[in-house]
């Protein structure tokens, strides 16, 4: 059974983490305020998936666990949480394999799925080095993930569309 409130309160908080996305303006506070919420309902209720908060409340979970930046470490234990409700289909592959590659490039390291980008010098957007490119299509396909170079095409058209880059703060 879903829960309403539950589901409205994670798609609040979503709707706060991406107008301050798309404002242009970076404000690393609202990350920081919803994952302090987020740490408090994981802890109340466990990893919150589909049966709990609907699809569109699930997938905002694993949104504001995405941008976690700030605490790798509650981004990995997400993961495992994550990985369990997979393994029992309440949650799709896909947000293993995005949350994995953000862990990843947080990390310094190489990312696995090809899913984290950045803006170079130049204003042009650039996937984060990848491991073992041979074998990328293979795993994206196995996560649900669309080939790369489709990927790559459809994330670079918004960001053209967009026509400037979000300014940190």
């Amino acid at each position: 059974m879903i829960n309403k409130m539950l589901q409205q309160q994670i798609l609040s908080l979503v709707k706060k983490d991406q107008t301050m996305r798309s404002s242009g303006q970076w404000n690393s506070k609202v990350d920081k305020e919803n994952t302090h919420i987020l740490k408090k309902l994981i802890k109340q209720y466990g990893w919150l998936d589909k049966n709990l908060v609907g699809i569109k409340g699930a997938d905002g979970v694993w949104l504001l666990a995405q941008h976690a930046d700030h605490d790798i470490a509650f981004q990995k234990k997400c993961l495992a949480l994550m990985e369990d409700k997979a393994k029992k289909e309440l949650i799709p592959l896909r947000h293993i394999a995005y949350l994995t590659d953000r862990i990843l490039v947080n990390e310094g390291k190489r990312q696995l799925f090809g899913t984290q980008f950045y803006v170079n010098k130049k204003g042009e957007l650039m996937p984060r080095p990848i491991k073992d490119k041979n074998d990328l299509e293979k795993r994206r396909q196995i996560y649900g993930l669309e080939p790369f170079e489709q990927y790559k095409k459809r994330l670079t058209k918004r960001h053209q569309a967009l026509g400037k880059n979000v300014k940190k703060k």
